[in-house]
């Protein structure tokens, strides 16, 4: 099996934090948004991943630590890592197929902007599983119309009449890949474009027209990480479900001086809470310093200095430092609010 991940976005919606880290390397709950994704599809899977496949932008931005990062990802799962570049932002159809090199066999494709949390078999037998999230407002979401046999016979956009609450989430598997690049390559070659760019959505509706079988496989949670309110909303969650699932948040490798750390939250290695009361919902970066704070619902990454706050829906970033009164602030890494 393979992991096809398109990455190659700027983030520009989680600003100021995506001008010096890309999106999907942003921790959530300690680890960063792709890690999270790619071992969630894994453990989904149930099998063994042979090769994992980036396509990163422009190497100014995505560089040397990106792709270290990613290989390491890779490595811990054991699959081999490949990296692709998507030099312009021409649609998702199109970065699918800046990785063709790797476009064969069995792959999930999955959009590094999301996190899951599924327990569901894939359907081996259908060609194609997208997979979905039943939700309130289908009209705001892209969403699969079924037919009697349960099969998607169509993809519609923020339909105004109702199709199915079964909406998108930008994770696909498919049992021969291949069969999605000769589609994608069409798409390409007759110059289909719609808002500008060319869509995976197109590849699939050629799939289903000539009689290939897709199938809905549905999440318990499909949580967003496109802008500072719902990434830390997505950060709250995910403590929630990692401390359900017993996993260790907090470093033993930290200072807790006259202060409180209401679970859940992440603690990483080397922070010192000074005289602060810190969570529920908070993840904190290696080497970060909170002192005569409050701080609840927020993310804050490494080797930042917080004093005097008293933080609610908050995003910091990389060695910033923040001493003030504000509440709801999100500053980027190497910043100073004072």
């Amino acid at each position: 099996m393979k992991i096809i991940v398109p990455m190659a976005g700027r983030g520009s919606r989680l600003r100021p934090h995506t001008l010096t880290v890309p999106k999907p390397l942003i921790p959530v709950a300690g680890k960063p948004i792709v890690h999270r994704l790619v071992r969630d599809i894994a453990n989904v899977l149930d099998e063994s991943i042979e090769e994992i496949a980036f396509i990163l932008g422009e190497p100014a931005f995505f560089g040397d630590e990106v792709v270290a990062s990613l290989e390491a990802l890779a490595k811990d799962l054991g699959a081999r890592c490949r990296i692709y570049r998507q030099l312009e932002p021409r649609g998702t159809g199109h970065a699918i197929m800046c990785a063709e090199p790797s476009l064969s066999g069995p792959a999930v494709v999955a959009y590094a902007d999301t996190l899951i949390r599924a327990n569901f078999e894939l359907d081996r037998n259908a060609d194609s599983v997208i997979w979905t999230k039943k939700v309130d407002n289908p009209q705001a979401y892209g969403v699969v119309k079924l037919n009697e046999r349960d099969e998607i016979v169509e993809l519609v956009e923020k339909p105004d009449d109702f199709v199915s609450d079964q909406a998108v989430i930008g994770i696909y598997y498919f049992k021969d890949i291949g069969q999605l690049k000769d589609e994608l390559q069409h798409v390409l070659d007759k110059n289909i474009i719609r808002g500008g760019e060319y869509q995976i959505n197109d590849g699939i509706l050629r799939m289903i027209a000539q009689g290939k079988v897709f199938k809905t496989g549905t999440v318990e949670e499909w949580m967003d990480c496109g802008n500072k309110e719902v990434t830390v909303e997505t950060n709250g969650k995910m403590l929630g479900f990692l401390q359900q699932a017993g996993e260790k948040l907090v470093s033993e490798q930290i200072t807790c001086q006259n202060s409180t750390i209401v679970p859940p939250c992440f603690i990483g290695k080397g922070a010192k809470l000074l005289n602060s009361q810190v969570g529920p919902y908070v993840s904190v970066g290696e080497g970060t310093i909170i002192d005569n704070s409050n701080v609840k619902n927020s993310i804050i990454q490494s080797h930042s200095e917080i004093s005097n706050a008293n933080l609610d829906n908050a995003m910091i970033g990389n060695y910033a430092v923040f001493n003030g009164d504000f509440t709801s602030v999100s500053i980027g890494d190497y910043s100073q609010l004072t």
